[in-house]
């Protein structure tokens, strides 16, 4: 499901979903632990991105980018982890999964992007 608005926006909007579908968890080992990891990936990155856009060069823009979309990527893992632990219902996730894929590939997107045009003034 896209969301709307900018790229911060949607990062602010996933961490919001992170932060309740972590708050569903079950309350065993397994889902404290998951829910631990999966808070800390889905919502640094809203976090990276702001440090993105205050970039002090193309490079730093895209090494900063590079970081949301790893921190994209491990949060991905996790929600696919609930999914196959049936730590949570599969309709549960499978909105915020795709929301996470379309991040990274705009995110990627984003790194190319900037690495293109590294001759290019800032």
């Amino acid at each position: 499901m896209a969301q709307s608005g900018n790229y911060g926006e949607r990062l602010q909007e996933l961490a919001v979903r992170v932060i309740a579908m972590t708050n569903a968890l079950p309350k065993t080992a397994a889902g404290r632990h998951v829910g631990l990891q999966l808070l800390r990936s889905g919502t640094s990155p809203g976090a990276n991105y702001c440090e993105a856009r205050c970039a002090e060069s193309r490079a730093d823009f895209a090494h900063k980018m590079q970081i949301v979309v790893k921190e994209l990527r491990e949060t991905l893992y996790w929600i696919e982890l609930c999914r196959n632990a049936h730590l949570l219902k599969p309709a549960r996730l499978d909105g915020i999964a795709s929301e996470v894929n379309e991040l990274i590939s705009i995110g990627v997107k984003s790194v190319v992007t900037a690495k293109s045009n590294k001759g290019a003034a800032r």
